[in-house]
């Protein structure tokens, strides 16, 4: 997952609003959003090379979404996968806070992470880049690939997009997911840097990315009412254009 905002008791109707895209080469191996067979209480996408998530739910109400944080002067291929943070949060009994703070000693493990969990007592944000743990108060909020709400142009758009957005009582949910479409990419002088070429840094500057071999391979979108009654929407897509679209609605216990 590399691109999220999010509202958190912001709206009337809504109390947790979610947006997000996933970017991933389009050789990796994925199953659609779906219920896992090998356990069933979870509902979120999976990579299939490594068996983790980027971003689900499970049916005690357990909320979690990751984006690795890019650091190309950095690279490690010998750290454990960031799909495996969510993945174990939405297996496990233990609140949010519990996890991250078990997580603590071992963050060092993984490659480099943004992770946001939730539960009936809040909502949390951690990273293994020297961010210390912190419970998020009411507001909206961003996350790409780099710090929560580092002030990156795509992120910048894309959270003003989205406050326009929601700041409707009614929400549009095409409307909401065609923020997530946007290909327009940031001006040279305005870029990033994170080691990377200034063509990848260009190319990766869009909200919606598509490239030959890497890209958008999904959008999701979540509600969640203060009662728990919970939609997620995910259109998938590959290098040719959309694939399927799914949608489900599940009772849940609300995020904080």
């Amino acid at each position: 997952m590399c691109l999220i905002t999010f509202a958190y008791h912001q709206h009337p109707d809504y109390s947790f609003i979610m947006l997000a895209n996933r970017d991933e080469f389009y050789e990796r191996p994925t199953d659609l959003l779906n219920y896992w067979k090998d356990s069933p209480d979870i509902l979120a996408g999976r990579d299939k090379l490594q068996g983790g998530t980027w971003l689900g739910v499970n049916k005690a109400g357990l909320f979690s979404a990751v984006t690795n944080y890019r650091d190309g002067k950095n690279l490690s291929t010998d750290r454990l996968s960031r799909g495996d943070l969510t993945r174990k949060f939405l297996l496990s009994d233990i609140s949010a806070s519990h996890y991250v703070e078990e997580l603590t000693p071992h963050q060092h493990l993984y490659g480099d992470y943004n992770l946001l969990l939730g539960d009936s007592n809040g909502l949390y944000y951690c990273s293994n880049r020297n961010e210390a743990p912190q419970q998020l108060t009411p507001g909206i909020y961003g996350l790409s690939n780099a710090l929560l709400d580092s002030p990156w142009p795509k992120l910048k758009a894309l959270k003003s997009h989205f406050a326009t957005e929601i700041g409707s009582n009614k929400l549009d949910i095409e409307a909401l997911l065609a923020i997530m479409a946007n290909r327009e990419q940031a001006p040279e002088e305005e870029l990033p840097h994170t080691g990377i070429s200034e063509t990848w840094e260009k190319l990766l500057s869009s909200i919606f990315i598509q490239a030959d071999n890497y890209g958008t391979r999904a959008t999701t979108l979540l509600l969640q009412k203060p009662t728990g009654e919970t939609r997620i929407i995910e259109q998938s897509f590959d290098v040719n254009g959309p694939l399927e679209r799914r949608e489900f609605e599940l009772p849940l216990p609300p995020i904080g």
